[in-house]
C-alpha cells in the first residue's frame, strides 16, 4: 500500500501563486511515475502534470503547461507542483497519485485525499 498526504492548498487571487506538496509513504519500489490531478465540481477529474521518479521526465496538459511545474524529491518521496498564473477556472481539488503509468493516458493506482485550492477572480 501508499499512503499519499498533500499540503499547500488554499486561496489565491487571480494571477497568483500556490504550491503544492505530496508525501508518499508505503511501497515505494517499483514506481514509475507520480501525477497531478484535479477536479472541479461537478466536472470530471483531469490529469494536470505528471513526473518519472526516474531521469526526472515531466508530463503537462495543455491547459498548464508555461505556468505550472512539477517536481520531484526521490529522497523524501515527495512531489511539488508549483501554480503561477492561476485563473478562477482552475479552482478544483487537486490530486496527487503514486504508481502511474504514462502512456496515451495517465493511470495511477494510488490517490491522495486531495486539497481544495481556490483561485479569487
Amino acid at each position: 500500500q501508499v499512503h499519499l498526504v498533500e499540503s499547500g492548498g488554499g486561496l489565491a487571487q487571480a494571477g497568483g501563486s500556490l504550491r503544492l506538496s505530496c508525501a508518499a509513504s508505503g511501497r515505494t519500489e517499483n514506481r514509475y511515475a507520480m501525477a497531478w490531478f484535479r477536479q472541479a465540481l461537478g466536472k470530471e477529474r483531469e490529469f494536470v502534470a505528471a513526473v518519472r521518479w526516474i531521469g526526472g521526465s515531466t508530463y503537462y496538459s495543455d491547459s498548464v503547461k508555461g505556468r505550472f511545474t512539477i517536481s520531484r524529491d526521490n529522497a523524501r518521496n515527495t512531489v511539488y507542483l508549483q501554480m503561477n498564473s492561476l485563473k478562477p477556472e482552475e479552482t478544483a481539488v487537486y490530486y496527487c497519485a503514486d504508481h502511474c503509468a504514462i502512456t496515451d493516458i495517465v493511470v495511477c493506482d494510488y490517490w491522495g485525499q486531495g486539497t481544495q485550492v481556490t483561485v479569487s477572480s
